[in-house]
């Protein structure tokens, strides 16, 4: 049985939500899509996620939601974390910190899809090895699900791609995260597992990395604090397209999707993105 399963790159504030909002169920039925995974840990203001926020990714038609290294910025989400099973933080963060270590879909043509988070330790804040944890969990994960996907949370290219490569064959795709900056090595890796250094944004590509560029610049040149605020021009839903067969648990094929929007987003906040994390904080 062949799967289509998609997997959108880091949704950004109010327009990323706005785009998902509008284009992800015609692209679900048009591409007959069987799950949608999405990394929404800049989905509130664009750091952090919201149980409002949260709730509304799942009506727009996401399954799966992966976090990274801003999986707690907004508290009141450690309760959904703890509570629910399509949503994970990193697998290597403290085995102490909230939140489960897979998230689980059962699709409609009966096989489960599996989503692991890692987080990388290049330019990172500290975290447990990716790979030891990785290892420890493989075991019991493929006697709970068919098919196996990791969100690779990572800074640097190289240590995405390690991580591919340690994981090929025994998995069905790894996709990276976290950079906003879409790459083009979309490739299925010897023994089978798909992979890509970095699906990329969904939100507003007119900016540095989601936010107004004038700031962001000004912080960089005189080391200050400024406002890093959501950003409206050229919104764009960034996302690859991975079909799996369900037997071998190999990765046939892997296409990156860009959709623009046909709207300009005005407004960049709403009360369902909590408090603002206003400064230097990507």
């Amino acid at each position: 049985m062949k799967l289509n399963i998609l997997c959108i790159g880091d949704v950004v504030g109010r327009p990323g939500r706005r785009i998902l909002a509008e284009k992800l169920a015609p692209l679900v039925k048009d591409r007959e899509i069987d799950c949608v995974i999405t990394n929404a840990e800049n989905a509130a203001g664009g750091s952090g996620l919201t149980p409002q926020i949260y709730n509304k990714l799942l009506r727009y038609g996401v399954n799966l939601i992966t976090l990274g290294d801003h999986a707690f910025k907004k508290k009141d989400i450690i309760s959904i974390l703890e509570a629910t099973e399509n949503i994970v933080r990193p697998l290597n963060f403290s085995e102490s910190a909230a939140g489960k270590a897979a998230a689980f879909y059962k699709t409609s043509k009966g096989p489960t899809i599996a989503v692991v988070a890692l987080i990388g330790r290049i330019f990172m804040k500290p975290a447990d090895c990716p790979y030891t944890a990785i290892d420890k969990i493989l075991p019991s994960l493929t006697q709970k699900a068919d098919i196996i996907f990791v969100d690779f949370h990572a800074e640097a290219t190289s240590e995405k791609l390690a991580a591919g490569f340690y994981l090929d064959g025994r998995i069905s795709c790894v996709f990276g995260t976290h950079t906003h900056v879409v790459t083009a090595d979309e490739r299925i890796l010897p023994k089978g597992t798909a992979y890509i250094t970095d699906i990329g944004m969904t939100g507003p590509h007119d900016s540095i990395l989601g936010r107004k560029a004038e700031n962001v610049i000004k912080s960089f040149r005189t080391q200050m604090p400024y406002p890093f605020e959501i950003a409206s021009g050229d919104v764009r839903l960034n996302a690859v397209l991975v079909t799996v067969d369900s037997q071998t648990k190999h990765a046939e094929r892997i296409e990156r999707i860009r959709i623009d929007a046909d709207f300009k987003e005005e407004k960049s906040y709403d009360q369902d993105d909590g408090k603002p994390e206003y400064y230097n904080n990507f």
